[in-house]
């Protein structure tokens, strides 16, 4: 059984480490420190610390503030509160200029669970691949997460992480070396490809397993990097295998799955299905009961790859 490791917890540590090697680097938060771990650098470095209380719009442009000043500027929240209430200020403060701002938000998804709707960042993902000049990333695990903050903190520009509430099994393994951009494959195949990212990382490999028993031989694909895509990993899938399942724990429209399809659709055709939150927001629930109701499971994805697998053959 693989390990549990937590994204937000990596991040914390990765944070710490990063402010110990480099002193430009500030860290920002919204009252929520020690939910999405960024106490850490706060209590070993106070004064490169701004806690903006809950006032995330604010903290989004004290942020730009310190990025036009030279700082590489991290500013936490939780994922909804990141994107939806502080859209404007993404756009405007931040895209518009250009500046090194580091959007790593927390407690993505619905597997946040017991909060509910109002808590639920669902169509996160979609925003901010919306903002010209962001990179977005979402990472598969704790192993993957310190990678990518460290290659965040490194490459100027905006960044959108997304980072979840409970810990996840381990799907990569140390020593791991994170590229922005480029898709990483755990598991080849040539009967179908499976892109998935986040929580779903863990339950493709899953179903991949169990499907390779009733004889398809499945691809498996870490799309961490959801902007901009490894267009390559996704054209050559396409051709390899004829067949691809995108699984995400965001909205249907405007996440991975469309923006997959966009690329398959403009360079290589082939049967596509989607593994998503369909048009509905979720309700309270734990993390288990949610992903189970709205279909995010490793039995919804195996299901999803022999349809596609199906119409290939049509």
């Amino acid at each position: 059984m693989a390990e549990l490791s937590s994204t937000r917890e990596a991040y914390g540590k990765t944070l710490l480490a990063l402010g110990k090697e480099n002193p430009d680097i500030v860290v920002l938060d919204a009252d929520l420190s020690k939910s999405t771990m960024t106490h850490l650098f706060a209590r070993e470095f106070p004064q490169r610390f701004f806690d903006c209380g809950i006032a995330e719009q604010n903290m989004i442009g004290i942020a730009a503030g310190l990025a036009a000043s030279g700082k590489i500027a991290f500013a936490s929240t939780f994922a909804v509160f990141a994107t939806a209430r502080c859209y404007d200020q993404l756009r405007v403060c931040v895209a518009q200029p250009h500046l090194n701002v580091k959007v790593v938000a927390t407690h993505g998804g619905i597997t946040v669970g017991e909060d509910g709707a109002s808590h639920h960042a669902i169509e996160d993902l979609a925003l901010a691949c919306a903002l010209p000049g962001f990179t977005v990333i979402v990472p598969a695990d704790g192993v993957e997460t310190g990678e990518v903050i460290r290659a965040v903190a490194d490459t100027p520009g905006p960044f959108y992480v997304r980072l979840g509430r409970p810990k996840v099994p381990e799907v990569l393994s140390r020593p791991y070396r994170f590229v922005i951009g480029r898709a990483v494959t755990l598991r080849q195949g040539f009967d179908a490809t499976i892109i998935a990212i986040g929580t779903m990382v863990s339950r493709a490999l899953e179903a991949a397993g169990s499907l390779a028993q009733e004889g398809i031989d499945c691809r498996v694909l870490n799309m961490s990097t959801v902007k901009p895509l490894d267009t390559d990993a996704i054209v050559q899938a396409a051709r390899e295998t004829g067949a691809i399942v995108t699984a995400e724990e965001h909205l249907e429209h405007g996440g991975l799955g469309s923006r997959v399809a966009q690329v398959a659709g403009q360079n290589q055709a082939v049967p596509l299905s989607f593994v998503a939150i369909k048009d509905v927001f979720a309700k309270s629930g734990t993390p288990e009961q949610l992903l189970e109701r709205h279909g995010l499971t490793a039995a919804a994805i195996e299901k999803a790859v022999v349809s596609a697998v199906g119409r290939k053959k049509q």
